[in-house]
């Protein structure tokens, strides 16, 4: 542990598993204090106790619970936004409450909580707010993807626009666009491909890692890693970027 997060505090959105799980960790070692938040705290669970932790539940699209988190936390330096849903489907096939349930959780969310933690952040003049996007986004398209490549480009486009209207404060955004990553989400992903084609699940995992140029998928504490840049001192010039993490898949 080197501390390059010593003194601060971070809010970490879905927080119980996958990448939300590997930054908060990441952070905790790194020497900040977490409030690791989940909609299900039974994932935390193994986190009870372990003083460097605050442990809440957060429903990411509950906008009156964001906003009263924001008021309790007050002196939270990072902002980490990783709940998220990948749903599988095309512009025909999206129905309409797949269409408002990626875009309140993947983008709203966000929303609310850069409104709820931002304010603060300016009256300090520091901050880092770091939002996971995805390489299938406007980067790069991927098959069966519509709703969560739009609410991923979304993303991008709050980024930017976070990170230039606040640019001379002090308070600092920029978004993570990580290709396939392994993750309790993507095994249910593997899953639902194999039931959905009829392969197995070794053959509906070798789809998603042929689409890799490394060929093999990426760890959630790599991305945790260029989080943990992000939320460091060390990117003070770095803004409105969009980090892309995903083994050459967008080349």
């Amino acid at each position: 542990m080197s501390s390059r997060l010593a003194g601060k505090t971070a809010f970490v959105t879905a927080a119980g598993q996958g990448i939300g799980r590997a930054t908060a960790e990441a952070f905790a070692r790194e020497g900040a204090h977490v409030i690791a938040t989940d909609l299900n705290t039974d994932l935390l669970a193994d986190l009870r106790g372990n003083a460097q932790y605050t442990l809440e539940a957060l429903n990411a699209l509950d906008a009156a619970a964001i906003a009263e988190a924001g008021l309790r936390h007050p002196n939270v330096d990072i902002l980490f936004n990783a709940a998220g849903f990948v749903h599988h489907n095309t512009v025909l096939t999206c129905t309409e409450d797949e269409w408002d349930f990626a875009m309140n959780l993947n983008v709203r969310s966000m929303f609310h909580t850069t409104k709820a933690f931002l304010p603060k952040m300016l009256e300090r003049g520091n901050g880092s707010i770091i939002n996971v996007s995805s390489g299938a986004s406007s980067i790069k398209s991927a098959a069966n993807r519509f709703v969560y490549g739009t609410s991923k480009a979304a993303v991008i486009g709050l980024t930017k626009a976070v990170a230039m209207d606040f640019i001379k404060t002090g308070v600092r955004c920029n978004a993570i666009c990580p290709g396939t990553v392994e993750s309790p989400s993507l095994r249910d992903r593997v899953s639902a491909l194999a039931a959905s084609t009829g392969k197995t699940v070794e053959e509906a995992e070798a789809m998603f890692v042929a689409r890799q140029p490394m060929g093999r998928l990426g760890t959630a504490d790599e991305i945790a890693a260029a989080a943990l840049y992000l939320a460091s001192d060390e990117s003070r010039f770095t803004t409105g970027t969009h980090m892309v993490v995903d083994g050459g898949w967008t080349l």
